[in-house]
């Protein structure tokens, strides 16, 4: 029972407790909204001169192709880029 709530988790539910969990230890963090750009991560933290982008999925599910694509795309240039499906994955 406890693993089919888990998998019910929705990302807006998720994104909700790291952003808490976020805003709670010092980091500086916002709904990243691309110009001109698709498939850029749902959020952006920053805290002391660290840079993180984190792709917020419902549990269980992976980021798109083309997310993976954009993702990839961005670490190249040296962004730290994440997904993730919990809060523990993404703490």
């Amino acid at each position: 029972m406890v693993q089919k709530r888990l998998k019910d988790k929705r990302g807006s539910e998720i994104e909700a407790q790291i952003v808490g969990y976020a805003e709670g230890t010092g980091w500086w963090q916002t709904k990243f909204v691309p110009c001109g750009k698709n498939h850029i991560p749902d959020r952006l933290f920053i805290k002391r001169g660290v840079v993180l982008f984190i792709e917020v999925k419902r549990a269980g599910e992976e980021a798109r192709r083309a997310q993976e694509i954009r993702h990839k795309e961005m670490r190249r240039y040296g962004a730290k880029v994440y997904t993730a499906d919990s809060f523990d994955a993404a703490k």
